[in-house]
């Protein structure tokens, strides 16, 4: 599923967390990239919306992202290299991120680059000193 790159560019902007990129995507029935924000962030409910409303493609990449193999099958037999190309990157490999720079598919490399940033923040925004070692509570 190939979305055009104003709307690629509008979620990344959501990504982001700007408020009327939500609206805009919203407005114009793009609800799954909406959800997508949080499904990549493990909200089960985000995740259901996915399911249910048959974006199997983006279910797979959330799943993808999380390392999960059969996902990342799915991604390929479904031909939705750009969304596996984009797990990839997210975890860590960079030549995913050339290879959609190269496809003319930089929109995509800044939504997993995004992604992958909220990814770590929020990580990083659970973790303390007092949460880390070998004595965690």
């Amino acid at each position: 599923m190939f979305y055009p790159k104003e709307v690629i560019d509008i979620a990344c902007d959501w990504i982001e967390g700007k408020e009327d990129a939500k609206i805009w995507l919203q407005k114009h029935n793009f609800e799954e990239l909406v959800q997508l924000r949080d499904a990549v962030s493990r909200w089960p409910k985000a995740f259901e919306y996915l399911l249910i409303h048959k974006h199997l493609i983006l279910a797979a990449f959330v799943n993808a992202i999380w390392e999960d193999k059969k996902a990342f099958k799915l991604l390929m037999d479904k031909k939705a290299v750009h969304w596996a190309a984009m797990a990839n990157y997210i975890n860590g490999d960079e030549n995913a991120a050339t290879f959609l720079k190269k496809n003319k598919l930089e929109q995509y490399a800044k939504l997993a680059h995004l992604i992958q940033a909220k990814i770590r923040k929020e990580g990083d925004a659970n973790s303390n000193f007092f949460n880390s070692g070998p004595y965690k509570m």
